[in-house]
């Protein structure tokens, strides 16, 4: 049986550009003082790609149990047809694990630790594994599509594989 596993990366918005969006307060990003000066709008962080076969943007909160170290990849999935922005509410790190849009290839597969105080935004197509929230229950607010339209291919790893997520 073959074994793959996954190191968690920092993420940043250069090493996780091929897969989406990083949402975070930084710097780097255009700000826009609004209402008299009490507030920095860090402005367009992501784009949300829902208009695929009539779709419209909808708002959840999606609960995600605790995940411990070391995690198996067993399943990953993609949307088609639009972005989808992950953004957490409770303060808990967690990790997102990723490979580009395309045939799924699990030898591309990458694993990010994403801090509190970012989110992302997958791009259209991009293979992804659900929700780790590490060690306690996790939040997070989703931006993503609603409306008509097979949105959610999903691909079992092969048996003989396995993958892991570590530290």
């Amino acid at each position: 049986m073959a074994r793959i596993d996954l190191k968690l990366e920092p993420l940043t918005a250069q090493t996780f550009a091929a897969y989406g969006d990083v949402m975070e307060v930084s710097e780097a990003n255009q700000i826009i003082p609004i209402n008299y000066g009490n507030t920095e709008r860090h402005h367009n962080l992501a784009k949300v790609d829902v208009a695929d076969e009539n779709g419209e943007p909808i708002i959840s909160i999606f609960r995600s149990v605790a995940t411990q170290l070391p995690f198996q990849i067993k399943i990953m999935e993609r949307h088609p047809l639009s972005s989808q922005a992950f953004m957490p509410l409770t303060g808990n790190p967690y990790v997102v694990v990723v490979s580009g849009a395309g045939e799924f290839d699990p030898s591309k597969l990458r694993a990010f630790i994403v801090q509190t105080q970012q989110g992302v935004n997958y791009h259209k197509g991009t293979w992804h594994h659900y929700c780790l929230g590490l060690n306690v229950s996790n939040d997070f607010l989703v931006v993503d599509r609603g409306g008509e339209g097979a949105n959610c291919d999903e691909v079992e790893l092969p048996k003989e594989l396995e993958v892991y997520v570590n530290h």
